[in-house]
């Protein structure tokens, strides 16, 4: 198995103004994840849907913040956000890899708002 499957946090933190989730790994590794992001690539099948085709772009999002982290037996967290998505379930092995890959994962998003002609903040 690789890294991302073996990934186990030892502290999740919520930032103050709660738009940031910060995971720091066992083995040292720490990402500082803006709701935004974790929000518009949430694992849900309301914003995945059921193939890569049927992705959404969620626009809009650019002051979401966390409402809530609630344990998912040990392999997982559920966000629940304040705009009332709550139904992505983040793996460590997810939040690993949208912690290693931010910077493609932010500008994919960025390119995909404008290609729709969609906005971060409405």
């Amino acid at each position: 198995m690789g890294k991302h499957t073996e990934a186990w946090p030892t502290e999740l933190k919520v930032s103050g103004d709660r738009r940031t989730l910060r995971v720091t790994f066992k083995d040292g590794r720490s990402y500082a994840l803006e709701a935004e992001l974790l929000r518009v690539r949430s694992p849900s099948a309301e914003v995945q849907g059921h193939s890569p085709a049927q992705r959404v772009t969620v626009g809009g999002k650019a002051d979401v913040a966390i409402a809530d982290v609630v344990a998912v037996g040990n392999y997982a967290v559920r966000l629940v956000f304040d705009d009332g998505h709550s139904t992505g379930i983040f793996t460590w092995a997810f939040l690993s890899e949208l912690g290693e890959a931010k910077d493609e994962r932010w500008a994919e998003y960025v390119a995909e708002l404008s290609q729709k002609g969609m906005s971060r903040t409405g």
